[in-house]
């Protein structure tokens, strides 16, 4: 979508490793909305410290519950909840929704509104599926109707994913809509440090709320107890949301004073842009690198609680808390690295020496379950967290060499629906890995392995995720900006024309 500020931003000049002059852009008429503030930015992230807490309780403790303490195979487990994720094109459809079809007289306010409610609510729904797949076993073991109520929990997730595209895809086009070009970087950093917070508050309440139960708590006690966390967490979710966005884009949005091209509506459809992503070579191995580093950085999400609870023997409290020193490992690796290491090192090297950092940790963390002491896995996964950070921020502002200002939206929005899809194959194949290695040692024990003995199948899930990052340092070699810079704007200008044509 271009400006209509006086300014071509074709002529933009593309971030680099070395600049230390802010970009001036125009004076805005006094016709604009006022700029928006650091408050307003925070407030705004209140919805991203949502989407934050949410993750932890549907990844982290709904996860832990299904594997750990219903004993249903890791891969269905996983593989329900990863439907969330696979419905990820929809949020290219609901963007353009919400361009088109104003709710209550606003673009993207309404559809944050209802998307939260709904997604918020349907994680409640999906808890009582899950109980309702913990009676059927326990009335008549695994039978047909257990993989109907697993069917039925992928479904639940399917439409979590479908409330959750409606509510984050337009409030992220929001985000578009009340900042400008010298403002808008700061928003989105404000926002995505929000959303680590959240993880963080999110594993310390879900910490508290589950508190009570004991490592041998019956089923009826960890019902209650979750029930309890999935009522009120999400009730304070909504909360947030509202009190986050409220007001801000009737006061701040340029929406109505930017033009909309004709062909908008279809500008990033999935076949054109993988059409854009396949056109320069350089663009193909880069977002190969960001699949290949995504999956090997978030295949643990399914595995890493359950791995606490039966190697380690913590409880669901102790295991859930986990997420917070991997957020607040996380914080600090995105917060000191933007103004530490990219300045002396650069983008590429970063990226390459947060992929590293990742390997090793990965490392320490099977290292951890040689000695079975948590105080070493909590250690592991803070610096995890660090080397994640790292990865995160070299990779992202490497990411923005490698996007053409023409289409930033196209690079930009296929980038978020290739970490999307990324990210559920990490949740499955975490899951899928974990239940081979439980297989073989059943089969090389000649029986049923004791908790304490899975050891060896959690530490192959932990095993590729590092060989996954050294394959995406690899990739990351290939990696040429300058290629990039010199023959996109012609590729991209092609799959244009043929498109047109």
């Amino acid at each position: 979508m271009r400006n209509q500020l006086d300014y071509d931003v074709s002529a933009l000049p593309h971030d680099s490793d070395n600049h230390d002059q802010p970009t001036q852009y125009p004076d805005p008429s006094p016709s604009f909305p006022p700029p928006i503030s650091i408050l307003t930015m925070m407030r705004l992230g209140l919805f991203q410290m949502g989407l934050g807490i949410m993750s932890v309780l549907t990844l982290g403790v709904l996860n832990r519950i299904l594997i750990d303490e219903l004993r249903v195979p890791a891969l269905l487990a996983a593989g329900a909840i990863a439907m969330h994720q696979f419905v990820a094109p929809a949020r290219l459809w609901f963007g353009q929704l919400s361009d088109a079809k104003p709710i209550w007289g606003m673009h993207r306010t309404g559809y944050v509104w209802i998307g939260s409610v709904l997604f918020t609510s349907t994680a409640f729904v999906a808890v009582q599926v899950v109980w309702q797949l913990n009676a059927s076993m326990e009335a008549v073991g695994w039978t047909a109707a257990s993989y109907f109520w697993i069917g039925l929990l992928s479904l639940v997730f399917m439409f979590y994913g479908l409330a959750l595209s409606a509510s984050s895809t337009p409030f992220a086009a929001m985000l578009v809509d009340i900042s400008d070009e010298d403002n808008r970087s700061k928003l989105v950093s404000t926002v995505w440090s929000l959303l680590m917070v959240g993880i963080v508050i999110g594993a310390i309440a879900g910490s508290v709320l589950l508190s009570p139960l004991e490592l041998d708590a019956s089923i009826a006690e960890v019902q209650a107890a979750v029930n309890r966390l999935f009522l009120i967490v999400p009730a304070i979710v909504i909360g947030m949301t509202f009190v986050g966005t409220i007001g801000i884009e009737r006061k701040y949005s340029r929406y109505s004073t930017r033009s909309i091209v004709s062909g908008r509506d279809d500008q990033i459809t999935l076949g054109r842009a993988i059409r854009i992503l396949t056109a320069s070579r350089q663009t193909g191995i880069f977002f190969t690198f960001l699949i290949v580093m995504t999956i090997s950085l978030f295949m643990q999400e399914a595995v890493l609680e359950p791995y606490g609870g039966q190697v380690f023997g913590m409880q669901i409290a102790d295991t859930t808390r986990l997420n917070s020193f991997w957020g607040i490992g996380t914080l600090l690796g995105i917060g000191t690295t933007g103004f530490l290491i990219v300045p002396r090192l650069g983008k590429k090297r970063t990226a390459r020496l947060g992929c590293l950092l990742v390997a090793a940790c990965f490392v320490l963390v099977i290292g951890s379950g040689f000695t079975r002491n948590p105080k070493f896995l909590q250690f592991a996964v803070f610096l995890f967290g660090i080397g994640a950070g790292v990865t995160t921020n070299g990779a992202i502002s490497l990411m923005l060499d490698l996007t053409a200002a023409e289409t930033a939206g196209t690079f930009i929005g296929a980038w978020g629906l290739a970490q999307a899809i990324a990210r559920a194959s990490a949740t499955v194949a975490g899951g899928l890995i974990l239940d081979v290695g439980r297989r073989v040692l059943a089969l090389t024990s000649g029986g049923p392995v004791e908790e304490a003995a899975l050891f060896p199948a959690y530490s192959l899930v932990f095993a590729a995720q590092a060989v996954g990052m050294i394959i995406a340092v690899g990739l990351l070699n290939r990696v040429n900006v300058q290629e990039f810079q010199d023959n996109a704007k012609g590729a991209i200008a092609a799959v244009l024309a043929q498109e047109l044509d």
